[in-house]
């Protein structure tokens, strides 16, 4: 991440992906889960054209109340359909995780404290436009790479 990177409104956490994402490159989000989560969202980001949204290479949205995490991009101002298969639940209230998303050639590959989680294939094929991450919700972060 650069230096210019920055918290915003104390809740955003913006970093950029300097010259964007590509394949073999490995991104970490290391925090603390608040002990009465609700949720938090790790985003890759293009950056915004014109006024439209921007688009969004991977949405990752963990919901502790039910116990999933939810990927979806956003393509042209439009969500695709999220994907929610799990095949276990990494976080927990006052606990500290290592989040790494993977990127390889046809998808992304998360990983939770060194354990496979899920993928999502690439529905953005530009990936060097993903130039940003974005993390918010209940989380104390410790550190992104």
């Amino acid at each position: 991440m650069a230096e210019n990177d920055k918290i915003r409104n104390e809740e955003m956490y913006v970093g950029e992906i300097k010259g964007g994402l590509k394949p073999s490159m490995r991104l970490v989000v290391m925090g603390i889960v608040k002990q009465q989560p609700r949720s938090m969202v790790v985003s890759l980001v293009c950056p915004p054209q014109d006024d439209t949204e921007s688009d969004v290479g991977l949405q990752l949205t963990v919901s502790f109340q039910d116990r999933a995490v939810l990927r979806n991009a956003r393509l042209a101002g439009q969500w695709g359909s999220s994907e929610n298969a799990l095949s276990y639940f990494p976080f927990a209230a006052g606990e500290p995780f290592k989040m790494e998303i993977v990127c390889e050639h046809q998808q992304f590959r998360i990983l939770v404290d060194g354990q496979p989680l899920c993928g999502f294939a690439h529905r953005l094929t530009q990936l060097a436009s993903l130039t940003a991450l974005h993390v918010c919700g209940d989380l104390q972060l410790t550190k992104v790479a």
